[in-house]
Parts: structure tokens; sequence; C-alpha cells
């Protein structure tokens, strides 16, 4: 089970990735159409470098790898 990581942004961040995300969800399109947008997403990225740490000596490109495939829904 992976760990758990806390992150803090601003509500205003938070409304604005709320809805960069959803309406990815309806439309599978990832497209920015403000740029406030943008910057929350910026801002996003420095939150997790601050927050996430590679524990493990393996390759990024390897570790990254084995993140993803814990993530993924199981096969049906």
């Amino acid at each position: 089970m992976s760990k758990e990581v806390e992150l803090k942004l601003t509500e205003d961040e938070a409304w604005v990735l709320f809805e960069f995300v959803r309406r990815f969800s309806d439309t599978d399109k990832l497209s920015i159409e403000d740029q406030a947008e943008e910057r929350a997403l910026w801002n996003l990225c420095c939150v997790f470098e601050k927050s996430l740490h590679q524990e493990s000596e393996i390759e990024y490109k390897d570790f990254l790898s084995q993140c993803r495939e814990r993530l993924r829904d199981e096969p049906e």
C-alpha cells in the first residue's frame, strides 16, 4: 500500500484545478482554457516537488513504472 501525501492548495487553486480535471473527465481532452489553469498546474508541480521523495535506490523511470503499476485498475 502506498503512503499518503498531504497537499496544501489555496481555495482558488483547488477550484481551478477541479474544473480543469472535471473538464478532462467529461471530454477526454487536456487543454488549457485560461492562464490561471496553467499557473495552478505550475503551483501544483512545485507542491509535488516539495512533498515527494523517491525513497528507493532504483532508477526514476523504473520507480515511476512501479508507481503506475500499483495505481492501475485491477484487470477484470
